[in-house]
């Protein structure tokens, strides 16, 4: 897995999230990045009103892997990402990118649960992504080229190409699909080529075709980019063939490893305190029978008690 080599300026975007201009002095190399996890928990856990959402999370992921957070509604999914971020404090030994969470904040590209864009919103996806390289500063781009705008607009095009959405990047962001503002707004979180990527539900209210597409981007970028993901899920089957890692909570607990050691019948029996059962269907596609309702009160944004889906 080759890591991001590329110079490039520190800043912070409107979103909180950025990427400085790290390995630019050469020291950095693939056995440095081996001994350092991206991420690293350890006995970590997490309060919010006087309630533990999660506890017991041992967690370290190398550079260039996927990982997803799996788990019912309302159990704190979207909590590991604040967390990560240093917006919530938690218990316990974490480590993002070799720092306290926060400290790194300007080396992570972070994707928010899906915003809705007006069908009449007139900006074109390719300013919604540029807005990840200079929508932090005011004012206007100076109407005379300069060598750091044709830099910026070639980083644009870039990552437009590497997401696939050059064929309707300059379309009003209101007209595109779901699946295709998915897209640029991954490249939007990318553009600054951050060493982490934190997804909080990307694959939320798209359908399964376009599900499974932008799964395959996520994983592509992640492994050939050699950015690590961790990436909030629902759904594990549209990501699983991705995966290297994946946290599932539950009420109090957690379980993290492989897919193989933890999405299986007697891991998640164990962790959820009733019995569970992973099936295999014929296409491949895992099926989680008996796992518990959510909690009564939900912490994470957009849940709904009851939803049904398959392996969450």
């Amino acid at each position: 897995m080759k890591p991001i080599a590329k110079a490039r300026e520190a800043v912070t975007t409107h979103s909180g999230a950025t990427v400085p201009n790290h390995r630019s002095g050469g020291h950095d190399t693939a056995a440095d990045t081996a001994k350092v996890p991206v991420v690293a928990l350890r006995g970590a856990a997490v309060r919010v009103g006087g309630r533990t959402l999660w506890s017991g999370v041992d967690l370290r992921i190398g550079a260039g892997e996927f990982t997803a957070v799996l788990g019912p509604n309302g159990v704190g999914k979207s909590t590991m990402i604040k967390v990560l971020l240093g917006a919530l404090p938690a218990t316990g030994e974490v480590r993002v990118l070799g720092a306290r969470p926060g400290q790194a904040n300007d080396r992570i590209g972070y994707l928010p649960q899906r915003r809705s864009f007006d069908a009449n919103l007139r900006i074109r996806g390719v300013d919604v992504v540029r807005m990840g390289l200079d929508g932090d500063r005011w004012g206007v781009p100076l109407p005379f080229p300069s060598a750091r705008r044709r830099a910026a607009r070639a980083r644009v095009d870039e990552v437009i190409e590497l997401v696939g959405a050059s064929a309707y990047a300059h379309r009003p962001i209101g007209q595109c699909s779901g699946g295709e503002q998915q897209r640029l707004l991954i490249a939007q979180a990318l553009v600054r080529r951050p060493e982490l990527l934190l997804l909080d539900e990307p694959l939320d209210s798209l359908d399964l075709p376009n599900q499974s597409t932008v799964a395959a981007l996520i994983g592509r970028i992640c492994h050939q980019e050699g950015v690590s993901v961790v990436m909030v899920a629902h759904d594990v089957n549209p990501i699983l063939h991705h995966l290297d890692r994946v946290v599932y909570l539950a009420e109090g607990g957690a379980a993290a490893g492989t897919p193989a050691e933890v999405i299986t019948s007697e891991t998640l029996t164990r962790l959820y305190g009733t019995r569970v059962e992973v099936l295999r269907t014929s296409d491949g596609r895992l099926v989680v029978v008996g796992q518990p309702e959510p909690p009564a009160v939900h912490t994470d944004r957009h849940d709904t008690p009851g939803s049904g889906h398959d392996a969450r």
